[in-house]
C-alpha cells in the first residue's frame, strides 16, 4: 500500500534545519576527523531524497514553483514538491569533500525523476536565497539508475561503470528489502521519516566505517 505523505503536499518545507549550512568552522566531526570516507554515496529517491512517490503524487507537467528560486517545483495541480530539507546541503558538502554521488531508484517514471532533478537546484555556497546553484542532477557525477527491478542490478551497473569497489559504497534507502545490496559488500543505511538528513548521514558513515574495520 502506498505511503501517504506525512504533510499536506502544499505544506512542504524547503527550510533546512539549523545545522544544514556547514561552514569551515562547523563541519560535522566525521568530515574533519581524518578517518576514511566512502568513495561513493548512492541515494534512493522516493522517501529518501524527497518526501513523496514520484509515480503517484506528482501530476505532470511540472515547472519551477513561483518565488522558490528553483528549490521547489509545482505540478499540474499546483501541488509543491522539494527535496527533504537537509538534502541539498548534504549533496553540496559530499561533493565538496570529493565523495562521488549516484542514484539507485526503482521508480517507474525515470524521465519524470530526471526532469525534477533538473528543475530543483542546490543552494549556491550554502545560500538558500540564491537561484544560481547548480541543478541537482549535476551533483550525481556517477549517474542515475532509475528503473524497475532490483537494487542489485542498479549497483552492478554502477560498479561496472565507475570501477569503484562495492565496499567503498554507502547507500541510503527507505525500504528494508533493499538490504540485499549488502550481499555485494555495499553498506546500506535505512533512513527514517526525515529521509536524508544530517543524523542519518552520520549514522551511515559510522556504519560504513565499522564495516571497514575503522
Amino acid at each position: 500500500m502506498p505511503k501517504k505523505l506525512s504533510k499536506g503536499r502544499n505544506s512542504f518545507s524547503i527550510e533546512p534545519s539549523a545545522s544544514s549550512k556547514p561552514s569551515p568552522s562547523n563541519l560535522p566531526d566525521w568530515a574533519t576527523d581524518s578517518l576514511p570516507l566512502p568513495k561513493l554515496v548512492v541515494l534512493d529517491l522516493d522517501y529518501t531524497l524527497w518526501p513523496f512517490y514520484s509515480d503517484i503524487h506528482v501530476a505532470t507537467p511540472i515547472k519551477p514553483a513561483p518565488n522558490s528560486n528553483h528549490l521547489a517545483l509545482a505540478d499540474r495541480n499546483g501541488e509543491l514538491f522539494s527535496l527533504f530539507p537537509d538534502a541539498p546541503y548534504i549533496l553540496n558538502l559530499l561533493s565538496h569533500l570529493g565523495i562521488r554521488l549516484a542514484v539507485a531508484s526503482k521508480s517507474p517514471v525515470g524521465d519524470l525523476c530526471r526532469e525534477m532533478l533538473k528543475i530543483l537546484r542546490l543552494p549556491a555556497d550554502g545560500d538558500a536565497t540564491s537561484s544560481k546553484g547548480r541543478k541537482t542532477i549535476e551533483a550525481f557525477d556517477c549517474g542515475l539508475e532509475i528503473y524497475e527491478g532490483t537494487k542489485l542490478r542498479h549497483f552492478e551497473v554502477i560498479g561496472k561503470r565507475t570501477g569503484i569497489p562495492f565496499n567503498e559504497m554507502l547507500f541510503f534507502d527507505d525500504e528494508r528489502p533493499n538490504f540485499e545490496v549488502e550481499s555485494l559488500g555495499v553498506t546500506m543505511r535505512l533512513v527514517g521519516n526525515k529521509g536524508l538528513c544530517w543524523d542519518e548521514l552520520e549514522k551511515g558513515i559510522q556504519k560504513w566505517r565499522v564495516n571497514r574495520g575503522v
